[in-house]
C-alpha cells in the first residue's frame, strides 16, 4: 500500500486554521484524526491493515485545540503537535486499557511549524519552522534526544513530498524573500542537507511537487509554465530529461483536480501508475482515477462521509477511500478495479495519429511539426537532481 501524501493541516478559504486531515501513516498501516464535536476535541488512532478498520480514541486530560498536529507512525503511536505559547510541543500518544499514555518529546522554538507527511521509515516524524530568511528542517520524533535540527534551507520552503523508501530525499517548494517563482528542489538529510534543484519548467515558471512514487518514479507536479498565471496538473519521471507533461484530460475550468495517492509496486513503470484525485466542484467533491498511459480521466462518486482528499491503493489495484458517518464512525470502503478502468487504449493507425490534435501538451521539448517554437528558453523539465550535481547546504 502507499499513504497518501497530503500536509497534515489546512486552511479554510479565509485564511483560518481548521481541524487537520486524516493522515495515513507511509505503510498504510495506521491514521490519525481530530475527532469529536465543537471544542471537545480529541485525537483517534484508525488501524487499515486488519480484517475490519477499527477506531481507538486517544483522548487526555482536557481537549486539544484545532491546530493540533497528528502524524500516525507505523508502530501504532500518534505523534501530535501542540502550540503553546511561542513553541510547537510534541508528544507520542498510545492506548494503555482504558487509558491514553504520552511520552513527552520536547518542542522547537518557532512562530511556525508545520509537520512534514509520515516519513517512509515508518518511526520518524519531520517538520518544517519557516523563519525570516530560511527553512529549519526538525526531526521531532525517532531521534536520540527528541527534536534535532537536521537541516537549514535558504528561502521559504512549503509542501514536503519523500523521494525515496530511506526517508532521506525529501522534496521542498522554495521561494525567496522578495518574490520569484516558487521551484522544487531537494533536499538529501542524509548528507547534511545539501539542496539540489529539482523542478525548473520556465525561469519565471511556478514549479510545485504535489506527489512522488519512489517505485516508479513517477511525480505529479502543479505548474502555470503552459498557462502564466494558471496551475496546471502535469506528470513527469524522476531523473527524466524528458519534458513535464499537461494532460488535457487533467484540466478543468469548472473543478480542482488534486493527487493523493499513487498505485505502489509499479517498479520502474511510471505510465502503468494509477493515481486517485480528489475533484472539488460546485456540486461537492468526488474521486477521480487516471493513468498516464491511458489519457482520460474516469470519475468515480465519492463514498457518504469520505474523509476528502485521502486514501491508498493495494497493489493489485485496489482504492480504499476512509469515510466516516454517524452510522458507520470509521469505514473503508474498497473500489474495486478501478485500476483496470485505466487499460489502454488501443493505438490509433498512423494516418488518425497525424491528424488528430495532441492529447497532452509538455511545457517545452521540440516543437510539433506545423507549429511555430515557443519564445522561451529550452527548459530543463526535471533536472538530474538529487541523483547528480549536488550543490552545497542551502
Amino acid at each position: 500500500m502507499t499513504a497518501c501524501a497530503i500536509e497534515t493541516t489546512a486552511q479554510d478559504g479565509d485564511g483560518a486554521a481548521r481541524r487537520p486531515e486524516f493522515t495515513i501513516a507511509s505503510d498504510g498501516s495506521y491514521a490519525a484524526r481530530l475527532a469529536g464535536e465543537g471544542e471537545a476535541l480529541f485525537p483517534e488512532r484508525w488501524t487499515l491493515d486488519g480484517p475490519e478498520p477499527y477506531a481507538v480514541p486517544l483522548p487526555l486530560g482536557q481537549p486539544e485545540e484545532r491546530d493540533a498536529q497528528l502524524l500516525p507512525l507505523a508502530d501504532g503511536r500518534v505523534l501530535i503537535g501542540r502550540r503553546v505559547g511561542g513553541r510547537c510541543a510534541f508528544s507520542l500518544l498510545y492506548p494503555t486499557g482504558p487509558a491514553t499514555g504520552e511520552v513527552p518529546l520536547g518542542g522547537v522554538e518557532a512562530e511556525s511549524v508545520r509537520l512534514l507527511p509520515p516519513s517512509p521509515d515508518g518511526r520518524s516524524a519531520y517538520a518544517l519552522a519557516v523563519g525570516g530568511r530560511s527553512t529549519a528542517i526538525w526531526q521531532v520524533a525517532g531521534g536520540a534526544f527528541g527534536p534535532e535540527h537536521v537541516a537549514e534551507v535558504k528561502g521559504r520552503c512549503t509542501g514536503g513530498v519523500w523521494l525515496d523508501r530511506a526517508g532521506q530525499l525529501l522534496a521542498l517548494d522554495r521561494e525567496f524573500e522578495g518574490g520569484g517563482p516558487v521551484k522544487a528542489v531537494a533536499v538529501d538529510l542524509g548528507r547534511g542537507g545539501e539542496v539540489t534543484p529539482l523542478l525548473q519548467i520556465t525561469e519565471e515558471s511556478h514549479d510545485r511537487l504535489l506527489l512522488a512514487d519512489p517505485d516508479s518514479g513517477l511525480l505529479l507536479i502543479r505548474s502555470d509554465a503552459p498557462s502564466p498565471g494558471q496551475g496546471r496538473l502535469g506528470w513527469g519521471v524522476l531523473g527524466s530529461t524528458r519534458p513535464v507533461r499537461f494532460p488535457e484530460s487533467l484540466r478543468s475550468a469548472e473543478a480542482a483536480v488534486t493527487p493523493f495517492a499513487v498505485q505502489p509496486g509499479q517498479v520502474l513503470m511510471p505510465e502503468s501508475c494509477a493515481v486517485a484525485l480528489r475533484i472539488d466542484g460546485a456540486a461537492g467533491s468526488w474521486v477521480g482515477v487516471w493513468r498516464p498511459a491511458s489519457r482520460r480521466l474516469v470519475q468515480l462518486p465519492a463514498p457518504e462521509g469520505w474523509l476528502c482528499g485521502t486514501g491508498l491503493w493495494t497493489r493489485d489495484g485496489v482504492l480504499l477511500l476512509p469515510y466516516a458517518t454517524d452510522a458507520a464512525p470509521c469505514g473503508l470502503a474498497r473500489v474495486e478495479g478501478a485500476a483496470d478502468a485505466l487499460v489502454p487504449e488501443a493505438p490509433a493507425p498512423a494516418a488518425a495519429r497525424a491528424s488528430a490534435p495532441a492529447p497532452e501538451e509538455p511545457a517545452g521539448g521540440e516543437p510539433s511539426e506545423g507549429r511555430r517554437a515557443p519564445a522561451v528558453c529550452r527548459p530543463v523539465p526535471l533536472q538530474q537532481a538529487p541523483l547528480t550535481g549536488r550543490t552545497a547546504p542551502g
